[in-house]
């Protein structure tokens, strides 16, 4: 059972989601920059910006890191073959990317929408 894809993936990717959340709370990049921490055009616009959305995106990816790894649990109830276990997760995964963008992206444009 530990072998089926719809364990594996939710469960992998959430334990790193968890970490790298951890990892980005404790140690925020201090500047904006390229390399490091929650990137995109709207959290790059200014340092006030930047240092709400690597604060917001750390505790999300923790949180949905939780959540990703307790869907893992759904493996013991999948009636799927090895395949559509895989489509699953990787969908899990990928819907957990979106929902994180997604909700970083309008907690940004509302608390900074006067700008």
């Amino acid at each position: 059972m530990l072998e089926n894809p719809l364990f594996i993936i939710p469960f992998l990717t959430g334990i790193i989601f968890s970490a790298a959340g951890s990892i980005m709370l404790r140690f925020p990049p201090k500047k904006i920059n390229s390399l490091y921490g929650y990137r995109t055009p709207s959290s790059m616009k200014n340092i006030e910006r930047w240092n709400f959305a690597q604060e917001y995106s750390s505790k999300e990816i923790i949180k949905l890191g939780v959540i990703l790894t307790t869907c893992c649990l759904f493996s013991f109830l999948s009636p799927f073959d090895d395949f559509t276990n895989m489509i699953i997760g990787l969908s899990l995964m990928i819907v957990v990317v979106i929902i994180l963008l997604w909700k970083v992206e309008k907690a940004i444009k509302t608390k900074f929408e006067k700008e």
